[in-house]
């Protein structure tokens, strides 16, 4: 039996809890910086990183790693 498909994908709950987790630090260091719009530019930004990181460790694309290509070739 197949699982339900409900359009969120798996695994991506871990990538939202860290993400709200930045969002609060970068409040919080906006806060301290006196300068909140400074901590939440440095919060998405930090949470784009954050976003790319997460799926790359998930490894939803197997075998893209080629050991060969050293992105010179076209």
């Amino acid at each position: 039996m197949h699982a339900r498909n409900t359009g969120w994908p798996r695994g991506r709950i871990g990538w939202v809890i860290g993400s709200v987790a930045l969002l609060g630090l970068g409040v919080l260091f906006g806060l301290i910086m006196q300068n909140v719009w400074l901590g939440l530019t440095v919060a998405v930004i930090i949470s784009i990183g954050w976003l790319i990181a997460y799926e790359s460790w998930r490894g939803r694309t197997p075998g893209l790693d080629d050991p060969f290509d050293d992105g010179a070739r076209l």
